[in-house]
């Protein structure tokens, strides 16, 4: 089973290339993550899907779709995103998942080219969360540096969470850590 989820990632990163702005492959200690997203930040509308593994079995899918524009945080060049992240999961017994509302900012250091910093927040209250999730956290900081002209490579931290919903109440970390990765651009 394991060695099937590894092809198909292998498969989707490979077939990219066709389809994709950007192709994005990040580790933590415990997780790998790829990242498909395919309009360029040029483009006014932003969607992006991805699928997570958690060592011990656990499946995390995402679907993302946000406006986008270019603006500024002070004087630096920014790229900011709004929009809503669908997240579906799946453990041994347990599954969930949510519509999370929110958005993303990369800010551009024009006195050191190539060098960017990414924040990204989503939240989806019980409303928006299905199956065992009551709500929803998703949160993704990064440091960036461009090393050529079509690729990245980044470190930062990844935060997932969701709270149970009854009978087993509780909070649940789905993926969390520090986290290293590319990302290559198309």
């Amino acid at each position: 089973m394991k060695a099937s989820r590894i092809s198909l990632m292998i498969f989707s990163l490979a077939a990219a290339p066709a389809f994709a702005g950007d192709v994005d492959l990040s580790l933590t200690n415990d997780s790998v993550k790829g990242q498909v997203n395919f309009f360029g930040t040029n483009n006014d509308i932003q969607l992006g899907t991805g699928y997570t593994y958690r060592e011990g079995g656990l499946d995390i899918l995402n679907a993302d779709f946000h406006a986008q524009g270019r603006t500024a945080i002070g004087n630096l060049p920014t790229t900011a995103g709004i929009g809503m992240r669908g997240i579906a999961w799946d453990a041994d017994r347990l599954d969930g998942g949510a519509i999370a509302l929110g958005g993303f900012a990369t800010v551009n250091i024009p006195k050191v080219p190539g060098l960017s910093f990414t924040g990204g927040l989503h939240y989806a209250p019980s409303i928006l969360s299905f199956g065992d999730s009551d709500d929803l956290t998703s949160v993704e900081l990064r440091g960036s540096y461009r090393v050529i002209r079509n690729a990245e490579v980044f470190a930062g931290y990844r935060y997932l969470n969701t709270d149970l919903d009854r009978p087993y109440r509780g909070d649940v970390d789905l993926d969390e850590g520090v986290m290293a990765g590319m990302k290559i651009f198309f």
